[in-house]
């Protein structure tokens, strides 16, 4: 709740990173503290981390990739939802890499991943890039681990139950 109802982490360019196994409400918590830093004047961009390594690639692809980088800038935050589903190619995680450095003390993240940095070389194929990132990420981090039961098995265990 503090993030949400002070979003001077922002201002200082702190990232939220958001850890949970699947189902757990890592994308509801990203969604809603969104919406909260919206609501306090600040620009938000929510994507999920396939689809922006997608653009990311193309764009380099057409050598427009730092263009992109700037008009992420534009953006207070940047939401990368689900993370562990980038796949672990080299032309994927090094634009995944290239924008977590470049907004790397100018512009927040909040990402959200089912894996624990113990297994983001899952992610990143080369296991410097993979502390590199991290190291990156976690030097103004806010870290939340998220322990509990999926909510669609709870909900489905209902559905049997009954």
């Amino acid at each position: 709740m503090q993030l949400a109802d002070q979003v001077s982490w922002l201002d200082r360019a702190e990232n939220c990173l958001i850890f949970g196994a699947s189902g757990v409400g890592k994308t509801h918590i990203a969604s809603a503290l969104s919406r909260r830093v919206l609501e306090a004047g600040k620009r938000v961009k929510f994507f999920s981390a396939t689809a922006l390594v997608q653009l990311l690639q193309q764009d380099k692809q057409c050598l427009q990739l730092q263009a992109r980088l700037r008009k992420l800038d534009r953006f207070d935050l940047l939401v990368l939802d689900d993370l562990g589903y980038v796949k672990k190619s080299e032309a994927e995680t090094s634009v995944l890499f290239e924008l977590i450095a470049h907004r790397y003390e100018r512009k927040s993240l909040l990402i959200t991943a089912n894996q624990p940095f113990s297994q983001w070389d899952t992610i990143f194929p080369d296991s410097m890039m993979t502390v590199a990132a991290v190291d990156r990420l976690v030097h103004h981090a806010v870290i939340f681990e998220i322990k509990a039961q999926s909510y669609r098995q709870q909900q489905a265990a209902k559905r049997t139950a009954t």
